[in-house]
């Protein structure tokens, strides 16, 4: 089995989010695909199988499989469009969240997903006493977005990540309006065995659709914070939201199993 290591949301390696990418023939039994992601112990490993016009794509963390990974699908998607099906500009994915479809634009890759509708929710002393940063307010849909005072705030944070666990959502982001870019943020997602997301583009379905309100602009370019860093260009259009990132290739590798 041929396995990419793709950086995704960057232009350089060593940074992005990275992600394995298997395109096999047939699935391979779910225990094999999680001890796979096991063994890479990245945030997500990602598998797909093509069907006549388009490819199923299932994502799979070092804990279990889950129903929407934005880095993953973009480091899919690079790897169909410039490693195995050359030919093509464009790719449609199956998954369990829906169908997605992923356009190459030059160097970025245009992603079109459903977006999040942000509930506001109560802020907690849980949250306060977890994030350990003056929270303004607090959203929840499949994960928790935080709102905090200022970009420096999310660049220096140190959550609890035991605390972090007892939270709402599937991941607990953190998020500011910044002067070089229209939001900055940070994903945590222990829930998953993984500390800190370098680069995620499922929250920002939930983030990109937050900003567009507040902003009053379609789009933005958002920047996550996390060591490794990584961009996001955003546009929100109703009930979607495209976002689109540069990718490159680490490493090929063939799995002995």
């Amino acid at each position: 089995m041929k396995q990419f290591i793709v950086d995704a949301f960057t232009e350089k390696i060593f940074s992005g989010n990275p992600a394995a990418v298997c395109v096999v023939e047939e699935f391979p039994s779910e225990e094999l695909m999680l001890n796979i992601a096991r063994e890479n112990n990245l945030s997500e490993t990602a598998f797909a199988v093509k069907e006549g016009n388009f490819y199923r794509l299932r994502w799979f963390t070092p804990a279990a499989e889950v129903d929407f990974c934005g880095h993953a699908t973009l480091g899919t998607a690079f790897v169909i469009l410039t490693q195995v099906e050359k030919n093509l500009s464009v790719v449609e994915f199956e998954t369990l969240s829906g169908k997605f479809i992923v356009e190459r634009k030059g160097n970025l890759f245009e992603m079109n997903f459903p977006a999040y509708v942000p509930k506001k929710i109560p802020v907690t002393a849980q949250m306060q006493d977890a994030i350990n940063a003056k929270i303004l307010e607090a959203y929840i849909a499949r994960d928790l977005l935080m709102i905090l005072e200022t970009a420096e705030a999310v660049e220096n944070l140190s959550p609890d990540f035991d605390k972090l666990k007892n939270l709402e959502g599937l991941t607990q982001a953190v998020t500011a309006a910044s002067e070089n870019f229209d939001c900055v943020s940070r994903v945590f997602a222990p829930k998953l065995k993984i500390a800190e997301d370098p680069v995620t583009g499922s929250t920002h379905c939930l983030i990109a659709p937050y900003w567009s309100e507040r902003l009053g602009k379609k789009k933005l370019v958002a920047r996550q914070a996390s060591a490794r860093g990584g961009i996001l260009q955003c546009e929100v259009l109703g009930e979607r939201v495209k976002i689109s990132g540069s990718a490159v290739l680490f490493a090929v590798s063939d799995l002995k199993i």
